[in-house]
């Protein structure tokens, strides 16, 4: 029974490697191309595991301090307004599509209170 846990969680951790080095991006990855990093699991695994984890697996970059839990303020190229004169001219053309709106509501509103049918 040991050894069927043993085993088991062998197989665990070689299925593991394996799917992490064909997940993990090629500039990421230390020591070793992609390829080299899955001969060498698969012909060694238990070993060839270990090295991936500890030597071949990509360092991931720490977070700054000052993130935020939402991903999408942490987008490269998210439009922000950089010039006050821009974002106060695009705040005056939603003000001016809102007033269009209404009036154009207020228009319908007005034939279908004229028209009885």
């Amino acid at each position: 029974m040991p050894y069927a846990v043993l085993g088991f969680l062998t197989l665990a951790l070689w299925v593991y490697c394996l799917v992490d080095i064909v997940t993990s991006p090629d500039d990421g990855i230390r020591h070793l191309p992609k390829m080299g990093w899955v001969l060498v699991v698969v012909l060694v695994p238990t070993i060839g595991a270990l090295l991936w984890l500890f030597a071949g697996r990509p360092i991931t970059p720490s977070r700054p301090a000052s993130t935020t839990r939402f991903s999408e303020y942490d987008r490269p190229g998210r439009a922000v307004a950089t010039n006050p004169d821009d974002d106060e001219a695009f705040l005056r053309s939603l003000r001016e599509r809102a007033e269009q709106q209404r009036r154009e509501a207020r228009r319908q509103q007005a034939e279908r209170d004229e028209d009885p049918a």
